[in-house]
């Protein structure tokens, strides 16, 4: 996978890519770990946030949102990934709902947040999703 590239969208867990693995290492904010199920942590508060599916069957995930800096040093890009595939739908549902008030706060910056999303179980539809955590606002 090229990351070096201009208005690069990528949509894949770290479990997936090593490269994408690599480049979460540094959020100092936010990260992916895995004992029993893979979760996410924030690494300010050490609250983790486990999906729903896993805890208790429920239909909820939890995704990962971030702006993250491109391995030449020369731009960004925007990250997505759920701890499960419709975790990732779950961010892109935050997207199209919130995508003007996201921008406001973080303009091109770099930044990470944790969205939490909740989806119809037939259907896979989501109904819902909402910020869990701060935009963390990555310096650099």
């Amino acid at each position: 996978m090229n990351l070096n590239r201009e208005h690069l969208v990528v949509i894949c867990g770290p479990r997936l890519s090593p490269i994408v693995a690599q480049v979460l290492e540094g959020d100092d904010n936010l990260r992916f770990r895995k004992d029993s199920a893979w979760h996410l942590v924030d690494l300010h508060t050490e609250t983790e946030y486990r999906s729903p599916l896993d805890v208790d069957g429920t239909a909820g995930d939890v995704g990962y949102l971030a702006r993250l800096p491109r391995l030449d040093g020369k731009g960004t890009f925007l990250y997505i990934a759920g701890i499960h595939a419709i975790g990732a739908n779950g961010v892109v549902h935050y997207l199209e709902n919130h995508l003007s008030e996201l921008y406001r706060e973080v303009r091109a910056k770099r930044f990470s947040t944790l969205i939490s999303c909740r989806y119809d179980p037939e259907t896979l539809e989501v109904l819902e999703s909402s910020r869990v955590t701060p935009i963390y606002r990555h310096e650099g």
